[in-house]
């Protein structure tokens, strides 16, 4: 049986993929859902030691958790997690890789105007990048849930914990990054690819998801014309999860 391993975004944890596995469950498919390090649900009081995490920090855990798999999944990673996918199928972990409306790695600028307006609050704050952050309702409701109904991004957005602002910077910021955290080796990438953009992102817009496609010979690019950031939880996310099963079957991951 082969498995298919979830990554979550950021100020996210396993739930955001409520809902959406269930047409991978009924193909057949084991899907495991990973926690990235100091997640969980609601905003709480967050864990100090998360502002500091870096995305090295995310991807040794993730890789850990995938080498005790044993046999190397389908990696699947929303937003932040589809740059983590891209991180652990370059350290040859992955069978295939599908990034859902991925954040992008170290060297393509993906600061556009709605991207920043969506992060006004977090870079406004004094060295964000040594604090756990957490959007505002309104930038979430812009960059994040503008496709889905108001009457459910409030109980969506109450789900939303802290993230690091570490992280936030290394994607973001890559050129000030001298570890270089969120690079990818793209010529290490052999594995099947498939990436897909949605033309209302305003969090990862979809010119900047075509050319983070554009980085890997073996990615294919597909892209959803009403559909915004959130589409694995936005209406019509069944038929984001058809377009998966049907490429896993065509790419040897069925």
């Amino acid at each position: 049986m082969t498995t298919l391993f979830f990554i979550h975004g950021m100020w996210c944890a396993p739930w955001v993929w409520e809902g959406f596995t269930q047409a991978f469950e009924e193909a057949g498919y084991r899907c495991v859902r990973a926690t990235l390090r100091h997640h969980g649900e609601g905003p709480g009081t967050p864990e100090p030691r998360l502002g500091a995490t870096s995305l090295l920090d995310y991807a040794a855990d993730l890789e850990s958790e995938i080498r005790a798999l044993g046999d190397p999944p389908v990696v699947v990673g929303h937003s932040m997690g589809g740059l983590l996918a891209q991180m652990l199928a370059a350290r040859g972990l992955a069978r295939a890789a599908v990034l859902l409306t991925p954040a992008s790695p170290h060297g393509v600028m993906a600061l556009r105007p709605s991207v920043m307006r969506s992060f006004a609050s977090v870079m406004c704050q004094p060295a964000f990048w040594r604090r756990p952050v957490r959007l505002s309702f309104a930038e979430a409701s812009y960059g994040i849930f503008n496709m889905t109904p108001e009457s459910k991004r409030r109980a969506l957005y109450d789900k939303f914990c802290h993230e690091s602002g570490r992280a936030a910077a290394e994607i973001g910021l890559w050129f000030l990054d001298s570890r270089r955290s969120a690079a990818v080796d793209a010529s290490s990438v052999t594995c099947p690819m498939l990436v897909i953009g949605a033309a209302r992102d305003r969090m990862t817009p979809s010119p900047i998801v075509r050319r983070v496609a554009g980085c890997y010979p073996t990615a294919t690019y597909h892209e959803f014309a009403d559909h915004g950031h959130w589409l694995i939880g936005e209406p019509g996310s069944e038929a984001v999860a058809d377009v998966v099963v049907e490429w896993l079957k065509t790419h040897g991951a069925a």
